[in-house]
């Protein structure tokens, strides 16, 4: 991650190097393709090498205030370097070591150079002074943090050797408990530079990890919900083939047999016997079917089992039951989505069966119409209701059942309208509104 922040609006003065600076991160710099110090900076390598060096506005403005604050120190009363000890040589050498900085994190072993040879020069032209070190501890903090940690060490060690040789040379303006005072802070600073710098760095890596940890993490979570969902369809399965699959065949075997007995003693075949038998094949079919896409990832229901050209089937089978049943289809019957074919044909499928369990003596209607833009689904009896709210989910009782709570479930999920209740007149009416994708030409 890069963050360019801001340098402070001024420089620490000579007090303020018992600490490091505390520096932005920085990027990996175009400079550092030749040289690697660790496995660290290689993925920092390879982004530096698909793009140009990148320079940063904060570091040109933090060049030119650490030039003109160094540059101006030189003319404050007392100060051991002058503009006669200095010359132009000597400001030359401090503003561009200064401006050195603007390159710090473009290219930080360039300016880890330039800086370096800048006030090297000037430490061996004049008396050596501590600010002027200022400098060089931020081009050897970014070399550092950049990974370059061989460069800034070299850097620092060569600088010191230098300011110690001048220091022992001109023992004359101080004792030598002073120079080494002088030199052990500086010697401090510059290793305090170089630790903020690789931990800096490492500080980078762990983020990046982090970064990468979690967007993996992300990636993952889609694949271990699909699975989780995966193992819940096969334990669902297992227990509708346990729980359901046995009690119905027992009851489409049992019918069998009563029907055949009753064909082979010549007795007429009592037609809610035939409805049990052409119920409970329908529902092993469609066990069957739910079953499959239960344990096969796929759509939520059999779509080849349940569709609402089979809508028929449903008010033949209630008519079986001895429920007077009609159907009506309106419009231009066409292919429809198939979870708009299957909600259709649950809706008729639960109104029908509430119809036939909690409205007693009576007839149904169901409506189909094909419109346009959505399929209308309609259902109405004129039933009395239920008897008791503990069993019922149909007009007349305060528990809303299974049943109605499931269609609305289905309508909600396509996006249509669902209603259900009872008539002034007496009777429960369910109407359902489906979306359907405009055709091509359709007014």
């Amino acid at each position: 991650m890069i963050v360019d922040v801001p340098a402070p609006p001024e420089p620490p003065g000579p007090q303020a190097f018992a600490a490091p600076p505390a520096l932005p991160d920085e990027p990996v710099p175009s400079d550092e393709a030749a040289v690697s110090d660790g496995p660290v900076v290689a993925d920092d390598q390879a982004e530096a090498g698909r793009r140009l060096p990148r320079f940063y506005l904060s570091d040109a403005v933090l060049g030119g205030v650490v030039a003109v604050l160094l540059a101006g120190g030189t003319l404050l009363p007392g100060s051991p370097n002058g503009p006669a000890q200095l010359g132009v040589v000597g400001y030359l050498l401090l503003v561009v070591g200064s401006v050195a900085l603007a390159a710090r994190r473009a290219m930080p072993v360039t300016a880890l150079v330039v800086s370096g040879v800048c006030m090297l020069a000037y430490a061996l032209r004049v008396q050596p002074e501590t600010a002027t070190a200022f400098p060089l501890l931020i081009t050897v903090f970014s070399a550092a943090s950049a990974g370059r940690r061989v460069w800034a060490a070299s850097g620092s060690a060569v600088y010191l050797t230098g300011v110690l040789l001048v220091q022992l040379s001109d023992l004359g303006g101080g004792t030598p408990r002073e120079v080494v005072d002088r030199v052990g802070l500086l010697v401090g600073w510059f290793v305090a530079a170089n630790v903020a710098g690789v931990v800096s760095r490492q500080r980078r890596a762990y983020l990046r990890q982090a970064e990468q940890r979690a967007v993996e993490a992300e990636r993952t979570r889609e694949e271990v919900a699909l699975r989780r969902a995966g193992e819940e369809r096969l334990r669902i399965a297992r227990e509708l083939h346990d729980s359901l699959t046995h009690s119905i065949s027992i009851i489409k075997v049992q019918a069998g047999v009563a029907v055949h007995l009753a064909r082979k003693r010549g007795d007429e075949v009592p037609p809610a016997l035939l409805a049990i038998q052409d119920a409970s094949a329908d529902a092993m079919r469609e066990l069957r079917a739910t079953l499959e896409v239960l344990r096969e990832p796929g759509p939520d229901d059999a779509p080849g089992a349940a569709r609402a050209d089979r809508i028929g089937e449903l008010v033949e089978r209630a008519r079986s039951a001895g429920v007077p049943a009609t159907l009506s289809i309106s419009g231009t019957p066409r292919a429809l989505p198939p979870e708009v074919d299957l909600t259709a044909y649950r809706i008729v499928q639960e109104a029908l069966t509430n119809v036939a369990r909690h409205a007693g003596p009576a007839s149904a209607s169901v409506q189909v119409r094909y419109l346009p833009a959505a399929l209308v689904v309609r259902v109405e009896d004129d039933g009395r209701g239920a008897a008791t709210p503990d069993e019922s989910s149909h007009a007349g009782s305060s528990h809303v059942g299974v049943g109605l709570t499931g269609m609305r479930e289905r309508v909600s999920a396509l996006g249509g309208r669902l209603h259900t209740g009872p008539e002034a007149d007496g009777g429960f009416t369910v109407h359902a509104e489906l979306p359907l994708p405009v055709r091509e030409g359709a007014a």
